[in-house]
């Protein structure tokens, strides 16, 4: 057996009930930015084609029975990353500088929300020869383009037309336990 463990991922759709998703709709739709507390929690990300990566060279080249911990080496504060996200889709939607920024609104943070989610991926680097192929500024543009050539899977996921599928493919019925 193989055991991997990873960081927070982000990338092409992902549902938006995710920070990165969430924060792209809401900005184009010029809803606020819901952060929690004073955007101090730190997070560690990697983009979803990088894990993907990861995961095959830990199922081609892992010792059976060890432990990979999968990580981007990219902790970021939330705020931090908020407003990186906010300058990148400034640009992309032709706005000023700082228009997305203005929708930042700093909500209680939930009860028990660690501050800090962080993984120790040196192993991977070191006996598997893994590591990001993408910053996280590279892997934010590229997520970002995605959802903006694709603002109608983006539409049909938040208007709850997956939910319309969904009943009519199953017939309403839900299958977990």
């Amino acid at each position: 057996m193989l055991i991997s463990n990873c960081s927070n991922n982000y990338g092409p759709q992902q549902f938006p009930e995710k920070l990165i998703p969430l924060f792209i709709h809401n900005i184009q739709q010029n809803l606020p930015l819901p952060v929690y507390g004073r955007g101090e929690n730190v997070r560690d990300w990697l983009y979803v084609e990088d894990h993907a990566q990861a995961i095959d060279r830990v199922f081609h080249q892992g010792k059976i029975g060890e432990t990979y911990n999968i990580g981007g080496f990219n902790e970021w504060k939330n705020l931090d990353l908020v407003q990186l996200l906010c300058q990148i889709m400034d640009r992309k939607l032709g706005r000023p500088e700082g228009t997305s920024a203005q929708l930042i609104h700093f909500v209680t943070d939930r009860a028990g929300h660690d501050l800090r989610y962080a993984i120790d991926a040196r192993k991977m680097m070191e006996e598997l020869a893994w590591k990001p192929t993408l910053t996280f500024e590279e892997g934010l543009e590229k997520t970002v383009d995605w959802y903006l050539q694709n603002a109608d899977w983006l539409r049909q996921v938040t208007s709850g037309e997956y939910q319309q599928y969904y009943d009519q493919q199953y017939g309403g019925r839900t299958y977990s336990k």
